[in-house]
């Protein structure tokens, strides 16, 4: 079998972004996008040191210092660098936790929040689930051809499964979210287009599939300049502080969670009072399947979490989420829920 190769340019070298400068406490930051003959913006920061922040400015500083928290501590993470929710200003910034002092930073392109971040000797085994979709060939081929199989258990395909996410979203319109699991960014991707969102995380456990979402955000020079931040996380130890995000979606990742129950958990705590969290998953079996089928089919997707739509509801609620509903297509299901 042939295998894919790669040549991802780091981020640095893709914005020809300078050393970042000290400045001192009264400065402001200009950033000047401009757009060198590759396609990719560059940034010229010009600072001042006789403006005062404005409430606008003021508001995002806090917005950005509040959102992520230690995974280890969940206490806020202090930030020294340019402010904003985006691939250029988190690469330049640099965090740190006040409690434990542990320190995180991007890793070429995306901001590392994992417990093990910046460890050298400590490596734990994942499931072998977890370890497919850190693999380059796996997180190649994703978006071309094996998300288009979903297909055949259901799935309406990515632009549906979208308008039916943005349906379930219009309650937090303006708000952060945080796209969970995200894979090669396909929806995150879509949510930072969309223009409807303050800001967009996209936020995965393998260090490939961010690269890969990285691979197809340089193509687009608006998305380069949006408000969306790559993060590599555990989705049972989300590196957010509680009640800081607005929405949660989880496409067609509920099934590879090693723990359902502790991811969900996480993102109702995350969850701020009215969030909307949002899923797709393969159904174990639905309430019309045929009862002869569903222990062969229950022993089939024993390597998976699937779930039967009464235990998703069953867990959203447990979790203290509330208002759920669902649409299903044969395995497909997409839920969404509520957090009080």
């Amino acid at each position: 079998m042939a295998t894919a190769s790669f040549s991802l340019q780091p981020l640095h070298k893709a914005f020809s972004i300078p050393n970042y400068p000290q400045l001192d406490s009264n400065s402001r930051f200009r950033p000047h996008l401009r757009y060198s003959s590759n396609g990719f913006p560059s940034i010229a920061i010009r600072a001042s040191s006789t403006v005062t922040l404005e409430p606008d400015t003021i508001s995002q500083q806090n917005q950005s210092a509040e959102l992520f928290a230690c995974p280890v501590c969940y206490e806020p993470l202090t930030r020294k660098g340019p402010l904003g929710l985006n691939l250029e200003a988190i690469y330049r910034s640099g965090f740190k936790c006040k409690k434990c002092k542990k320190s995180y930073s991007s890793k070429e392109i995306y901001l590392d929040l994992t417990v093990t971040a910046g460890l050298r000797d400590y490596s734990e085994d994942q499931p072998t689930r977890t370890e497919l979709f850190r693999s380059p060939l796996v997180s190649f081929l994703y978006e071309r051809g094996w998300r288009q199989n979903f297909s055949q258990g259901g799935f309406p395909g990515p632009d549906e499964e979208f308008k039916m996410a943005q349906d379930y979203f219009k309650s937090v319109e303006g708000g952060v979210l945080v796209d969970v699991s995200c894979g090669s960014g396909l929806f995150s991707r879509k949510f930072a287009k969309s223009g409807t969102y303050s800001g967009v995380v996209a936020l995965d456990f393998s260090e490939n599939m961010l690269r890969q979402s990285y691979d197809f955000i340089k193509r687009d020079a608006a998305l380069l300049s949006s408000n969306l931040a790559l993060v590599r996380a555990d989705v049972s130890r989300l590196p957010f502080t509680s009640c800081s995000v607005d929405a949660v979606h989880a496409g067609a990742a509920l099934h590879c969670w090693p723990s359902p129950s502790n991811a969900v958990a996480e993102i109702t705590r995350i969850l701020r009072s009215g969030g909307v969290f949002v899923g797709t998953t393969f159904l174990r079996y639905t309430r019309s399947t045929p009862g002869i089928i569903r222990p062969p089919r229950q022993r089939f997707l024993q390597n998976y979490n699937n779930l039967t739509e009464e235990e998703i509801e069953d867990l959203c609620t447990s979790c203290g989420l509330t208002n759920y509903s669902s649409k299903v297509q044969q395995s497909f299901i997409m839920f969404s829920a509520q957090k009080p």
